[in-house]
């Protein structure tokens, strides 16, 4: 399949370790149950609204049309119920439709956070790996400069330089 087809790019998406969490799941379980309350809340709507009067509702396809805008709380103002059974199943399938909203801009926002602290893990990381190889190369070169000023005292004391009392 070519990489821009949604079937490779899901397939991609729930390949990857990060999105088989439990909060990614649980955004794609109630994705899943919002489009069941939605086909449930059409099916039930439409017998509920049909014969009253100056309803809007009045087949499946203009149900499921007012389903998805009321789940998705755009609700234009083009069907609405009219019955309190009608009125019953739209606060239903609106609270759905928040719940499920909210389930995934915070599934999504802790994908980001999470994202977001594992590269500051790395970069703390990075960081003391960094400070570790400094102190023992300043260690090193420590020793290597008290090795040589040691020779150069040694020197000095045997060819009698300055402060050995003998002059030259």
């Amino acid at each position: 399949m070519p990489p821009i087809s949604p079937v490779y790019l899901l397939r991609k998406l729930l390949g990857n370790e990060r999105w088989r969490r439990l909060h990614v799941k649980a955004s794609l379980w109630a994705a899943v149950g919002v489009v069941l309350v939605m086909l449930i809340g059409s099916w039930i709507i439409v017998p509920c609204e049909a014969s009253a009067p100056r309803a809007t509702i009045t087949s499946f396809p203009l149900a499921l049309w007012w389903s998805i805008e009321t789940a998705t709380t755009v609700g234009y103002g083009d069907l609405y119920p009219v019955t309190p059974a009608g009125r019953v199943v739209a606060a239903i399938v609106m609270l759905v439709g928040i719940a499920v909203f909210s389930i995934v801009t915070a599934s999504l926002a802790t994908w980001f956070v999470g994202s977001a602290a594992h590269r500051a893990r790395q970069a703390a990381e990075a960081v003391e790996h960094a400070e570790a190889r400094g102190r023992a190369d300043a260690d090193q070169e420590l020793r290597a400069l008290h090795a040589r000023f040691d020779r150069l005292e040694h020197l000095i004391t045997r060819e009698g330089g300055p402060g050995s009392g003998e002059s030259r």
